[in-house]
């Protein structure tokens, strides 16, 4: 078994929650500044975000699910302008996301700095893989007071750099090219379906899932370990589900009373290893 060498983190939903009160604000911000009338509730989000990437959600919606006067006007542009107009919403929606961002109303997740810095230190490389922008990613550091963590990450696989978002694998076969590191080196750290699929379909075993708003009733078979979250020392861990979820259990709570109960470098090392354990 290949030691690992690197952990590979989701952004929105997985560092941060972002989507309900961030991504939704700045989409519905951005349809009232353009003059449509529509808005999008949280369980209609919810539902939307079945389609990964912002362009493409914009692009389902007027095609799918708009109301009639908006489907009409958007059937009634040509496919170029239908393109620019998702364009300019989306940039219009990262603007205004960023705005939000900058109000300190969104924070890194319980647990997901802590990781971060046991993981540098032990000289595991760090990337990150993920859907959306690259200017979102470094807003969100930058206004967490974090701004230094960019440096951090030997890859920045973000928004549009691959032509096929999750859970096509391409976004993280992208992140191990660029981190010289094969599967059976890397946990990916997630918390999507999307996101396990697109792991699964790289060949990455080693997949964490920290559940987050709108995952939370996902079906995350495949997946190595399901948590509530990272936890801290203060706020304890709840193991949800995985392959590996009895073993990570008696790990935390049973078998050696010097590992903590949360999730930190020892026991993803400890998941890793179960993971890619030969079989017998």
């Amino acid at each position: 078994m290949s030691a690992l060498k690197a952990l590979i983190f989701d952004v929105d939903g997985t560092l941060a929650e972002t989507e309900r009160d961030g991504h939704r604000i700045a989409f519905n911000r951005a349809f009232t500044a353009a003059g449509d009338d529509c808005q999008w509730s949280p369980d209609e989000y919810g539902a939307l975000l079945e389609i990964t990437g912002g362009k493409e959600r914009l692009t389902h919606y007027f095609n799918h699910l708009a109301p009639a006067a908006i489907a009409t006007r958007w059937a009634q542009l040509s496919p170029a302008a239908q393109v620019e107009l998702v364009a300019t919403l989306h940039r219009q929606k990262t603007t205004y996301y960023t705005e939000l961002l900058a109000t300190g109303a969104i924070a890194l997740r319980p647990g997901v700095l802590r990781l971060l810095k046991e993981a540098r230190a032990a000289g595991l490389q760090l990337a990150i893989a993920t859907t959306t922008t690259l200017d979102n990613v470094t807003a969100l550091f930058t206004h967490a007071g974090l701004a230094d963590l960019i440096e951090w990450f030997t890859v920045i696989a973000a928004g549009d750099v691959v032509a096929n978002k999750k859970p096509a694998p391409d976004i993280f076969t992208f992140a191990m090219q660029h981190l010289h590191c094969t599967p059976a080196q890397c946990v990916v750290i997630e918390d999507s379906l999307p996101g396990l699929q697109a792991a699964m379909a790289a060949e990455i075993k080693t997949v964490l899932i920290t559940l987050s708003y709108y995952t939370r009733n996902q079906d995350f078979t495949g997946a190595a370990l399901v948590v509530d979250q990272l936890g801290e020392p203060t706020l304890p861990v709840t193991i949800v589900g995985g392959d590996c979820a009895d073993f990570i259990h008696h790990a935390l709570g049973c078998d050696d009373a010097s590992l903590p109960n949360y999730i930190d470098l020892t026991v993803l090392q400890q998941l890793h290893q179960q993971c890619w354990q030969p079989q017998s």
